[in-house]
């Protein structure tokens, strides 16, 4: 029993102090995953975006925008006839979102981000009026307003010429959105905390629940899968802060990666993970290029010759192959060996595409190729 409580007293003193034994190797979980529940909501809201030097949304082709100024100005207490053909060209019709992180707590700000919906030219210079902020389930949870810092700009002529430098048409408002209501969090739910894994591996998952059994004591975290943890937690709110704390700076070694190869086919980049393998097998890579040129001959008959000046084509064929030696792996090659060999036959990294997805072809790959 005595010494029951000794190991109580010392987690405890741990827990208190927020900070995990030395362990100089290895990541800590505060960067490998993340607690389940602990995350952030998109809202979005519809709203109007006024002060605009005439860069604002066309009546013609924003009847939208006409008719949220008549809510807006009804709202107001001002009543718009029917009749009047109201100009927009200094209002903007704009959708606004925003992250609300988690715990956020009302009266607190959040960034926003707003963007044209019809057709303005730009947004540099305008004003958003109070938007509300809705979250997934329909609730308001934010207010909107402030003015835009815009990063973009255009110019357009009068003969139709335009130059426009990044995107004009979407601004940002920082702190632009006070929080209303919060957010219900789990994180203080239940009996046990669940650390999800950024990126899904058995070996770090397994990794990690010992790592924590072996500070806390045994079953108090269980694997659940290749992306959760569960751990056993204190069920007062206070107490499971800083046993949080005390869990995201421990330190664990991740699972290596999985033998991979991504290809850009875009950009050409090439990223080759360093467990890929390459079985026996030879590769050869060479070109074939084919050269057309043609000119342009003039041939007309001698001195008082019957005949016309007639233009005649010469066409000149020359076709060049470029003779590359094979290269034989042996199995099991390296990622440097491979590099080598790629360079040596002069492959661009387009062609090291075509030579990879020949070997995964031939079963010679021992990794997974993905080509974004």
């Amino acid at each position: 029993m005595q010494r029951i409580l000794v190991s109580i007293l010392f987690c405890g003193l741990l827990l208190v102090s927020g900070t995990a034994p030395a362990q100089p190797n290895g990541e800590r979980i505060k960067d490998l995953a993340a607690v389940d529940g602990v995350r952030s909501n998109q809202l979005v809201g519809y709203g109007l975006v006024v002060g605009l030097d005439g860069t604002g949304d066309q009546t013609t082709q924003t009847p939208f925008t006409v008719q949220s100024i008549r809510s807006m100005l009804a709202a107001q207490g001002v009543q718009i006839p029917g009749n009047v053909n109201l100009q927009t060209n200094n209002v903007a019709a704009v959708m606004v979102t925003a992250d609300l992180q988690a715990f956020a707590k009302t009266g607190q700000t959040i960034d926003i981000t707003v963007s044209s919906l019809g057709n303005a030219r730009s947004l540099r210079g305008g004003n958003l009026l109070m938007t509300p902020l809705r979250g997934a389930d329909g609730e308001v949870y934010a207010i909107a307003q402030g003015n835009l810092i815009v990063g973009g700009l255009g110019v357009e002529g009068r003969d139709g010429s335009r130059i426009s430098v990044n995107v004009p048409s979407t601004g940002r408002i920082p702190n632009g959105a006070t929080v209303e209501r919060e957010v219900e969090n789990p994180f203080a739910m239940g009996d046990a905390v669940v650390l999800n894994l950024h990126t899904p591996d058995f070996t770090t998952a397994r990794r990690m629940a010992d790592a924590i059994n072996d500070n806390l004591g045994p079953d108090t975290a269980s694997a659940r899968d290749a992306v959760s943890v569960a751990v056993r937690a204190p069920a007062n709110v206070d107490q499971r802060v800083g046993f949080v704390s005390y869990l995201e700076n421990l330190r664990v070694t991740p699972g290596e990666a999985p033998a991979r190869v991504i290809v850009n086919s875009r950009t050409g980049t090439v990223v080759i993970g360093s467990h890929v393998r390459v079985n026996a097998a030879a590769v050869t890579h060479g070109s074939l290029t084919v050269t057309i040129s043609e000119d342009f001959d003039v041939s007309q008959p001698g001195a008082l010759a019957p005949g016309q000046t007639v233009v005649t084509p010469d066409t000149d064929i020359e076709v060049v192959e470029e003779r590359n030696p094979m290269f034989l792996f042996g199995p099991g090659v390296e990622l440097q060996e491979i590099v080598n060999a790629v360079n040596r036959v002069g492959a661009a990294p387009g062609d090291l595409v075509s030579i990879l997805e020949a070997l995964r072809q031939a079963g010679a790959l021992r990794a997974e190729l993905i080509v974004i």
